[in-house]
């Protein structure tokens, strides 16, 4: 059950309009990496979760990303409102208008006129908000690992959209928006460890005879040591065909009656290479003043 506080998480001072911020800002109300995919992921995870704890943390975060998606929509609001106003009492003559929604090569436009300058729930780029940005897969291991990106994304967003604004309070606001990525981040990396077997994500486990083996699938020139390829519990081997042993090749089992109708289908789709037939390409490049010339040399 959710009820609604009429006071924001966080105080949202902006010092004056800038539409074309505002659309920038929308990046992080529909975009990918934005609030309400973060919040939308972390709330179905929550759903499913079997284990209390995780559970709680999982409502608890989603609940707050919700709170931030709220923030983030009260600032493209209001760094929207100035132009809204004068686009619908249409107080500019229509040129001028279009000139103060394109200041800066901005395209705030689109959204001034589709939205009404209310913060839609799109990317900057106009691209609606989608459920594929929720990647959950339904174990805690490997959802918890996600939600850590997904947290790192999004802060490294956040310090992009403040270095774009030198308003004072949309900085401020923006600097608590990405502050809460790196608590959430924290709080996730420690219930993913207080999970005591949490690699490697699933109960399979996986063949011993390639689970420490880096394949090194460059041909030019040496490949450097690392810990990513060659450290403890690693070893760098040449990715050969046919690991296994086997002869690399594709083969299915195949009853009669199926057998005998892909030779059918293979004899009559068969390709001749005797044939070389003039093509429709060849034909058009002809006839065009450019095959012309070149005939003509």
């Amino acid at each position: 059950m959710f009820m609604h506080n009429k006071r924001l998480q966080y105080t949202v001072r902006v010092g004056a309009s800038d539409p074309g911020l505002a659309n920038l800002l929308l990046e992080q109300f529909g975009g990918p990496q934005g609030e309400l995919a973060a919040a939308m992921r972390y709330f179905t995870q929550a759903i499913a979760e079997e284990d209390p704890g995780r559970k709680d943390m999982l409502f608890d975060i989603a609940t707050e990303e919700l709170s931030h998606l709220e923030i983030i929509g009260s600032i493209v609001a209001m760094l929207n409102r100035g132009a809204k106003g004068e686009l619908a009492e249409a107080v500019d003559q229509q040129a001028e208008m279009y000139r103060k929604l394109n200041g800066a090569g901005n395209d705030s436009h689109v959204t001034q006129v589709l939205f009404g300058g209310g913060p839609a729930l799109t990317n900057s780029g106009g691209v609606p908000w989608t459920a594929a940005y929720v990647d959950s897969i339904g174990d805690p291991t490997a959802d918890l690992r996600s939600n850590i990106a997904a947290e790192a994304r999004a802060k490294i967003i956040y310090e992009r959209l403040i270095n774009l604004s030198d308003d004072a309070g949309v900085r401020d606001a923006l600097g608590f928006l990405m502050t809460r990525e790196v608590s959430h981040q924290k709080s996730f990396e420690k219930a993913l460890y207080a999970i005591p077997s949490n690699f490697p994500p699933g109960k399979r486990p996986p063949v011993a005879e390639f689970a420490d083996t880096y394949f090194k699938m460059s041909r030019e020139g040496p490949t450097s040591a690392a810990p990513w390829n060659s450290g403890a519990g690693l070893e760098m081997r040449d990715g050969e065909p046919a690991v296994d042993g086997g002869d690399g090749n594709a083969t299915v089992g195949l009853e009669p009656s199926e057998e005998a109708a892909v030779t059918a289908m293979a004899s009559r789709l068969a390709s001749d290479p005797t044939v070389d037939p003039k093509t429709g390409a060849e034909l058009g490049a002809a006839s065009s003043p450019a095959g012309a010339a070149e005939g003509k040399s």
